[in-house]
């Protein structure tokens, strides 16, 4: 009878082994198939921004396209704070690496937050960029009623006084471009910064800030409510501003903006990657996606997961050296 038990328990074993290798190899099937038939359901389009910057803007204007490319329900959804911060360290740190949540993601605020502060949350390297599809050069841009109606105003002005410029974010496109501008000037202007540029606009319309240091886009917008645009930060003058001159014209050598695209967590599968990454090219090549685009100021690019991770290595140093010779780092 002990016998028979004890042959009784090893067939026992030997069919729990069994099916525990079964089960890997279904759970390895499934993971793969899962790969494969990506995306299976509603996919989530975080913004790490307040309603109505650039990054929200974007997301909504490709929300419609993106669910035509994928396939399935696309939820655009905003998780502000720390100039995007919050929502990247949460992407770094805990969001599931399946594909179903990409993240809007910035340059330079993702190479700069990271050099710049300790608690930054999350390494520029473990951001899994999926595609940049835009830029925006930095504009700056003062009220109507505003006493300067050229970048050299202003900069007289501020060697006499203090004057101060909003702009979205510390460590950002528009807190860089003003640190330039103070360096090339040879001036101290004050930046303060707001959780977004939706935010750094109403402060400037209300009088809380001398001038921003904002995106082109945003300034077409406050033009159009009889704001100021002095100068663009690009090589050239821009297509949608063509009486604005750009700092290099009122000779100081300021070129500075951001690039925007989106990301995921550092673990997400490549084939996943690569599949989104499909999408967002086809969305940037739908017609009514580029016209809307196109007419708010934004500059089409196209960087899939590559060459966007070449792109930001290279703005990454350059990063780094701007920061160290604002003394903002020590290495």
């Amino acid at each position: 009878m002990l016998k028979a038990r004890k042959r009784l328990g090893g067939a026992m074993l030997v069919s729990a082994l069994a099916m525990a290798a079964t089960g890997c190899a279904e759970q390895s099937d499934t993971g793969g198939s899962a790969a494969e038939d990506f995306p299976a359901k509603e996919v989530r389009y975080v913004i790490p921004f307040d309603p109505g910057g650039e990054s929200d803007i974007t997301a909504r204007l490709q929300q419609q396209a993106l669910e035509k490319a994928l396939g399935q329900p696309v939820v655009v959804s905003n998780r502000p704070g720390g100039g995007g911060s919050v929502g990247w360290s949460e992407l770094a740190n805990g969001t599931p690496a399946d594909g179903y949540t990409v993240m809007g993601a910035n340059l330079p605020h993702t190479l700069l937050q990271p050099l710049a502060r300790d608690d930054a949350g999350y390494k520029t390297e473990d951001l899994k960029w999926v595609y940049i599809f835009e830029s925006t050069p930095n504009a700056f841009v003062v009220p109507k009623d505003s006493p300067y109606n050229s970048i050299q105003d202003f900069v007289d002005a501020a060697k006499n006084e203090t004057l101060t410029v909003g702009g979205s974010s510390d460590f950002s496109a528009n807190h860089m471009g003003t640190l330039a501008l103070n360096e090339k000037a040879g001036i101290e202007l004050t930046y303060v910064p707001f959780s977004g540029t939706a935010a750094a606009a109403p402060a400037l319309l209300g009088g809380q800030v001398n001038a921003l240091m904002t995106y082109n886009t945003e300034a077409l917008e406050l033009q159009d409510q009889g704001a100021k645009v002095l100068a663009v930060a690009s090589e050239e003058r821009l297509d949608e501003l063509p009486d604005v001159p750009t700092f290099k014209e009122e000779g100081l050598d300021v070129i500075e903006g951001a690039w925007r695209g989106v990301a995921v967590p550092p673990d997400t599968p490549d084939e996943i990657v690569n599949r989104l990454a499909d999408a967002f090219e086809q969305v940037n090549q739908d017609p009514q996606v580029r016209e809307k685009m196109t007419n708010l100021g934004f500059h089409i690019e196209d960087m899939g997961p590559q060459e966007a991770a070449d792109f930001i290595s290279t703005r990454q140093e350059e990063a780094r050296q701007l920061l160290q010779t604002f003394g903002l780092i020590q290495n």
